[in-house]
């Protein structure tokens, strides 16, 4: 059976074949104006996932070095909280060495012994450091301080050497920071290990080493634990130091990774500018074509002057 061919029917299967190439063309020229592949899902779905999968993985590397810049913050209070109480630390050993002098007459031990104790006030203001309203040295503590003060000495009793300060810390978690999808570091320091905690802490050993001095007792035997407690916060810092390393090494990690990911991004995302616009001049030629011929084709009879 034959089917007959109507004018009416060449002109919508003409208007048909000129609207698919207008919305070609109309299409490439979008993509000449914007240089984007995917302006829809449907225009590439295999692309669209990877694309939403490296966005989403920019996403992460960019949070990662938000946790990276945030931890090194972190290591570098705690480094210079570790930097003074070094300094207090080398002060306390002078003095102690000093103090050990068998010619010093007892109102320059008595001198001594109230410098010490002022540098003990300074080491537990340190070790009460803070960053950002968080206690540095005592992990997720929420408490004021790190340390909660002891009691004073009292005056009146000779050798009294008060209660030393007690940590806050203890039992609970450290604060760590991811800087990778497999990989955490700890931003915070454990204030018990580096400064002691109550009775054979630095303060208490500072402490003790004022009272022998104000009672004239040889204060030799404190010179290991000030050693000892001087060691501590030494490796403490050596510690902090490692981590800033671990930090800066992640943060150059993440820095190519994401110079990596952008230009894989682009690739799925960007058109080639040059190749888009050869492009849209061969579609441009070919709708052209299209209406010339469309126009030759569809010539007008005499019976469309007589309607």
């Amino acid at each position: 059976m034959l089917n007959r061919v109507t004018n009416l029917t060449m002109n919508a299967a003409a208007q048909r074949s000129l609207q698919t190439q207008q919305a070609k063309l109309a299409d490439l020229q979008d993509k000449a104006t914007s240089l984007n592949k995917i302006s829809r899902p449907s225009d590439d779905p295999a692309a669209t996932a990877q694309a939403l999968a490296t966005r989403s993985l920019l996403a992460a590397n960019a949070q990662y070095g938000r946790n990276i810049d945030d931890g090194n913050t972190w290591l570098t209070a705690a480094d210079s909280a570790l930097e003074q109480a070094s300094n207090v630390m080398r002060r306390v050993k002078d003095l102690t060495v000093m103090a050990g002098n068998g010619s010093l007459n007892q109102s320059g031990k008595d001198a001594i012994a109230a410098e010490l104790e002022s540098l003990n006030k300074d080491l537990v203001s340190i070790a009460n450091a803070q960053h950002l309203g968080r206690n540095v040295f005592a992990g997720s503590s929420d408490a004021p301080g790190a340390f909660t003060p002891g009691m004073a000495r009292n005056p009146a009793v000779p050798g009294d050497t008060g209660t030393p300060p007690t940590f806050n810390g203890t039992g609970l978690s450290s604060v760590e920071r991811r800087i990778s999808a497999t990989q955490t570091v700890r931003v915070d320091a454990d204030g018990a290990e580096i400064f002691g905690n109550g009775a054979g802490s630095v303060f208490d050993t500072v402490s003790k080493l004022a009272a022998d001095l104000r009672t004239g007792t040889d204060v030799a035997p404190r010179v290991a634990d000030v050693d000892t407690a001087f060691k501590k916060i030494v490796n403490g810092r050596a510690e902090i130091g490692t981590r800033q390393a671990q930090l800066e090494r992640a943060g150059n990690v993440n820095t190519e990774l994401e110079a990596s990911l952008d230009a894989q991004r682009t690739g799925i995302e960007k058109a080639d500018l040059g190749s888009v616009i050869m492009d849209l001049k061969l579609q441009e030629t070919n709708y052209q074509v299209a209406l010339a011929a469309t126009a030759r084709v569809l010539q007008p009879t005499l019976m469309d002057f007589l309607r």
